[in-house]
């Protein structure tokens, strides 16, 4: 990197890995700083983000909370703003260099797009983007001299293995997946599992939704999705395997059969300092990786039956044009609805399934075609919830 320090937008700062950015930001004050701050609901934690950091601008989500915002902020010289609006346009700012997209789900979509016609360079967190737009995304970043670097542990993995490599030259992608608290459970005891059992993650600390997507591996679904159109790989060379212990973030296997895989411990504050600092690696103090502690590193194929949310985030891709769109919607509502305690664990496949079967694949959508598919297939899977939650 060059002297300059580079201005950072985090949409999402008061989640999981918005948080981490800032502590890496905080790590490396000479080199990055925060410009933009943006949050759904958590007025006060932004607030206090805000104070800690002194970005230009905050922006919160709900426009109701923005009241609260300025009063929080009134002695400081911080630009206050809220709405979806808000944030789309907030990172079309001259005074940003790099948007971290950390928001979760669909949410991120359209702010992403803005980053690409603005050139930004993007630190993709928010795998919905992708799995939603992924062929807007790619048809968009051709042409834009905007780039994406991937923050997911999984993808940032796959990236450092090509990093160097003719990407041509490799022949499959094998992504990780932990396998989430219920990889020994049989499909009677996933039947009972609580709301509890599912945000119990053995490996990783990530926000609720993502949690349980982890639980029921849609989360390795949406990541192939995404991997798909990061990587320019058809889904037939993507391969998922459980790897209990989080220590091999991803692999790439190549033409003659050699296997480059990515190590760390399973912390995103790695990943995240990646994106930051590419195409530096950044010295950091953390503890690198003990392999005298690991003295068994596992990997088997993932339970379809027992997690079919997977199986149909192959189906989608394979259908194309806005079956995945259809997916995630169908999926934000069911863990929506399960966090709430209004839909068992098991139903939720069901749930998507009905959903994709419910609304027309459209093969070739724009960005309007998505914004109303998106709705389409929520309003089909909140009636659905309806005779479910019964």
């Amino acid at each position: 990197m060059n002297n300059e320090v580079r201005n950072i937008a985090i949409l999402g700062s008061t989640g999981s890995i918005g948080t981490q950015t800032l502590d890496i930001i905080a790590e490396y004050p000479h080199m990055f700083r925060a410009t933009v701050l943006t949050a759904g609901t958590r007025v006060e934690m932004l607030a206090e983000q805000a104070r800690k950091f002194l970005p230009k601008l905050a922006v919160i989500a709900d426009k109701a909370l923005e009241p609260r915002l300025r009063e929080l902020l009134r002695d400081l010289p911080i630009e206050v703003a809220s709405g979806a609006e808000a944030i789309r346009e907030c990172v079309a700012r001259e005074d940003v260099d790099m948007v971290v997209t950390a928001m979760v789900g669909y949410s991120g979509l359209e702010p992403t797009l803005n980053a690409i016609a603005h050139d930004k360079v993007i630190a993709l967190a928010n795998k919905e983007t992708l799995v939603v737009g992924g062929e807007l995304i790619t048809a968009r970043l051709r042409d834009s001299r905007s780039r994406i670097i991937p923050v997911d542990s999984e993808h940032s993995a796959i990236f450092q293995c090509l990093e160097g490599e003719d990407s041509r030259r490799a022949e499959k992608i094998i992504l990780t997946a932990s396998g989430g608290p219920f990889r020994s459970f049989s499909r009677e005891q996933m039947e009972h599992v609580t709301v509890a059992d599912a945000l119990n993650h053995p490996n990783w600390s990530m926000g609720a939704k993502v949690t349980v997507d982890s639980a029921s591996m849609m989360n390795k679904g949406f990541e192939m999705i995404e991997a798909h159109w990061l990587f320019g790989c058809p889904p037939q060379q993507i391969e998922v395997v459980v790897h209990p212990q989080s220590i091999v973030h991803s692999m790439v296997q190549f033409k003659d059969g050699s296997i480059k895989a990515q190590l760390g411990v399973p912390d995103m504050h790695l990943p995240i300092r990646y994106a930051l600092g590419y195409p530096d690696r950044l010295p950091t103090k953390q503890p690198p990786l003990d392999l005298s502690q690991y003295s068994t590193l596992t990997f088997e194929r993932p339970d379809l039956e027992k997690f079919p949310l997977l199986r149909m985030a192959f189906e989608a891709i394979e259908a194309g044009g806005t079956a995945p769109c259809i997916l995630n919607a169908a999926n934000e509502i069911a863990v929506a609805a399960f966090l709430r305690g209004e839909l068992r664990f098991m139903d939720m496949p069901a749930l998507v399934s009905e959903t994709l079967a419910a609304i027309p694949v459209s093969l070739t959508p724009d960005f309007e075609t998505l914004v109303d598919t998106n709705s389409r297939a929520r309003r089909v899977a909140e009636d659905l919830l309806n005779i479910y939650s019964k």
